[in-house]
């Protein structure tokens, strides 16, 4: 906390909403039914547009953090609001991409020996200085990039989408860079419309885009060395399909044995239901290989009732409901030995500047601990940018408040596993 004060950048907020757009004013009920009187009593057209205006432009934010917070908060919407937002176009199943597509350097972000435009190389200030690069293979699936509602999926031509996904890896995928050569594919990424509707399009918009990932991995696993060790990581959407993909491609597979540890951060994912179908246990020391990371990261007050509704109505990969049943939380400044870490412990939170372009690691920010319910608190709110969530949600920054504990601890892993 100290080091905030001194910094200046990093103050603590007592507000629980600190997206550009007042979320409490659009998404309470009561609220948003003041406001439908107002507009009612000005013969509120122009009101009635604002408002609406208001809803996208903070629908577009949420989309941007990652869809699964799209879902969260879909029941406080207006049905117009959403049906504003769901794609235009008829459901169109992806023609499957050519088996070959990912030999293609343009079909990924980053990749092995590429050094010429790649946000993976990006470091924030303040950033320590790597010994010597590291020897793993990371391979890295970003979050929803994909906000337009032209498309189911995104194209992969879409300039604005490519833009935004490789500003997310800046911040997302950069703590990965000390522990080895990132992998990061460009996919068809299910969109804004598949965690807004409940009919099966959104389901089947993500398996298409969980299609894409499925052929990129086979030729990550293909070209990387056979000895080199591996690490997996993803957000949101992409820690979705990494949940699918430990289960489809990793549990009960030889490559199992290469695995340094799998992060597996913002997604919900059950201990019960899921963790045994994903082939690897929990990380419980900072110096267990072959593990899974995972969190979802609030600030106190939480308020995550939302997911939980949403997650106790699914069923988990060993065909179980995951009502009730334990969420996955290990605490990413330990590395998952306790459940409680201070602020001390914190080796650096990555501020961003208010156009997510750059950014400086500043020391003792926020503790952790994981609480009976399996999401990461942060203590009080803190000002890391307007994409902070409602309910104290920081989805958004989900690695960036622990960036340099991540770097870390890859890093120690990564030297862990090739000490055996």
């Amino acid at each position: 906390m100290a080091a905030s004060i001194a910094h200046g950048s990093l103050q603590r907020k007592s507000c629980t909403c600190q997206v550009t757009f007042n979320f409490a004013v659009l998404f309470l009920p009561d609220r948003l039914n003041a406001l439908a009187v107002s507009a009612a009593i000005l013969s509120g057209l122009t009101i009635l547009a604002r408002k609406f205006l208001y809803l996208f432009a903070c629908l577009i934010v949420l989309v941007i953090a990652g869809g699964f917070v799209l879902r969260i908060y879909q029941d406080e919407l207006t049905d117009f609001a959403i049906g504003q937002l769901e794609p235009t176009v008829k459901f169109e199943k992806q023609a499957a991409l050519a088996t070959n597509v990912y030999d293609d350097p343009a079909m990924w972000f980053s990749r092995e020996g590429q050094k010429d435009n790649n946000p993976t190389l990006w470091e924030p200030v303040g950033a320590p200085k790597a010994e010597m690069p590291g020897s793993a293979a990371i391979f890295f699936i970003h979050p929803t990039s994909y906000v337009a509602r032209s498309h189911w999926n995104a194209p992969l031509d879409d300039l604005e989408s490519q833009a935004r996904a490789r500003l997310f890896l800046r911040g997302l995928a950069t703590p990965f860079a000390a522990s080895g050569e990132i992998w990061a594919p460009r996919y068809r990424q299910a969109g804004l419309g598949a965690f807004l509707t409940t009919k099966p399009e959104g389901a089947q918009a993500l398996n298409d885009a969980y299609q894409d990932i499925l052929l990129a991995f086979d030729h990550f696993a293909k070209n990387v060395q056979k000895d080199r060790p591996i690490i997996l990581a993803g957000h949101s959407q992409g820690a979705l399909h990494l949940t699918h993909l430990l289960k489809d491609r990793i549990a009960g597979k030889p490559i199992a044995r290469r695995i340094v540890a799998a992060y597996v951060v913002g997604w919900p994912v059950s201990i019960t239901t899921d963790i045994p179908a994903m082939g690897l246990p929990i990380c419980t020391s900072p110096d267990d290989t072959g593990c899974i990371m995972g969190w979802e990261s609030f600030a106190e007050p939480a308020k995550y009732g939302k997911i939980l509704e949403l997650y106790n109505a699914t069923t988990g990969f060993n065909g179980e409901s995951r009502k009730d049943t334990p969420i996955l939380c290990t605490n990413p400044l330990n590395g998952g030995a306790q459940a409680d870490a201070l602020a001390e412990a914190n080796l650096g939170t990555l501020k961003p500047s208010g156009d997510m372009s750059t950014g400086e690691l500043i020391p003792s920010t926020v503790p952790a601990r994981c609480d009976e319910k399996g999401f990461l608190l942060i203590g009080d709110p803190v000002d890391m940018g307007p994409y902070v969530l409602p309910g104290n949600n920081y989805h958004v920054y989900d690695y960036p408040l622990f960036w340099s504990n991540v770097r870390a601890d890859a890093l120690r892993r990564t030297q862990r596993f090739l000490a055996k």
